[in-house]
């Protein structure tokens, strides 16, 4: 097994479009980057690659008919080394979502189940586009939680105060995981027990404890991500569609329908949210139309197999100025430019490896 084979298998050139769910969902909370936002996107890069893994694996016996040069059909991987790469991944991402704290932990749970969902069932289903949606949204929104909860974690260490109310929406996510959990057979969580006066008897028990996240940049949190990630989701929705004729083609509803979603979230992440300069938001929605739309309308025109990977294709990479339009449009116009800057990256290594 070489490094290329790897690589191959991991379709490391779609990386570059993982870090920007992190960054937009910081900016889209109201939040600034810290070190809590870089555990996340630690955390997607491993819950993405090992969903890459996970799918070669899945699609092993698929794969040997319609794209017999893949690793694990050509037998340059093992299927059980993918499977154990998988698995792994899987756990150091989950390691470093707890290390981001427990709201970010319990999204990143949903997330990861949602993942392996889909590539061991839901894919081949008309489910399969919706759960692909749902881990793109739940991953932005793994970058929100993680970013707000680090930061009121420095907020108390300097003394402040935080906002004690729990986020509806991370309790959404833990909702979800405790009850995929028990649906699996899993133990339910443990209660924790009894600390300080009320463990000595001098005092009533504690409530039981619940994230609370400071307010970001405008009184933002995890439920002001929520928008931003319903349209990164539905972008996803539309890329995946599309991807389900890619070998045989033969669609021309999937780009025309993609097409169209393309167009509605362009204008949602043009509209600059509260004070934030119109200009930047304008411009990186107007890139990200571009990437997307025009490999669309080409598979809409002629929907043979390589158009229609290539529509895949830029959607996957449109991404990227995606993300970036939904920082700038939160204001965070640094942060936009900064995920631009992984375009150009990506377009290089894609080059050398499919990200299809």
């Amino acid at each position: 097994m070489k490094p290329r084979d790897w690589a191959e298998l991991l379709r490391v050139s779609a990386l570059f479009t993982v870090p920007g769910d992190a960054l937009a969902g910081a900016a889209s909370a109201g939040g600034r980057p810290n070190r809590g936002t870089a555990l996340a996107v630690g955390a997607s890069l491993c819950l993405y690659e090992a969903g890459m893994a996970l799918n070669d694996w899945s699609d092993r016996d698929e794969d040997a008919i319609d794209r017999p040069h893949r690793p694990i059909p050509s037998g340059r991987i093992s299927p059980r080394a993918a499977l154990g790469a998988a698995g792994a991944l899987t756990a150091a991402g989950l390691g470093l979502a707890a290390r981001a704290g427990r709201p970010a932990l319990a999204v990143a749970t949903a997330l990861s189940a949602t993942v392996w969902a889909y590539d061991l069932h839901l894919k081949h289903t008309k489910a399969g586009p919706a759960a692909m949606a749902a881990a793109r949204g739940l991953d932005l929104l793994m970058g929100a939680a993680a970013t707000l909860s680090a930061a009121g974690s420095r907020t108390a260490a300097g003394g402040g105060t935080a906002a004690a109310r729990p986020d509806p929406t991370v309790r959404g996510a833990r909702w979800a995981a405790t009850n995929a959990a028990a649906a699996a057979g899993g133990p339910a969580p443990a209660a924790r027990p009894a600390q300080g006066a009320a463990a000595r008897g001098q005092g009533p028990a504690p409530a039981p404890s619940r994230p609370a996240f400071p307010a970001g940049r405008g009184g933002g949190g995890v439920r002001a991500a929520a928008p931003a990630a319903a349209v990164l989701a539905a972008h996803t929705y539309g890329v995946t569609t599309v991807s389900r004729n890619e070998t045989q083609g033969g669609s021309t509803r999937a780009p025309l329908a993609a097409l169209a979603a393309t167009g509605a979230v362009a204008a949602f992440a043009a509209r600059p949210r509260g004070t934030a300069a119109p200009a930047a938001a304008l411009v990186l929605a107007a890139a990200y139309a571009r990437t997307a739309a025009v490999p669309y309308l080409h598979a809409a025109l002629n929907p043979s197999p390589p158009l229609t990977q290539r529509a895949v294709g830029g959607g996957i990479r449109a991404m990227i100025p995606l993300q970036a339009a939904l920082a700038a449009r939160s204001g965070a116009g640094l942060t936009g430019l900064a995920v631009m800057g992984l375009v150009p990256l990506a377009r290089k290594l894609a080059r050398k490896v499919s990200p299809t």
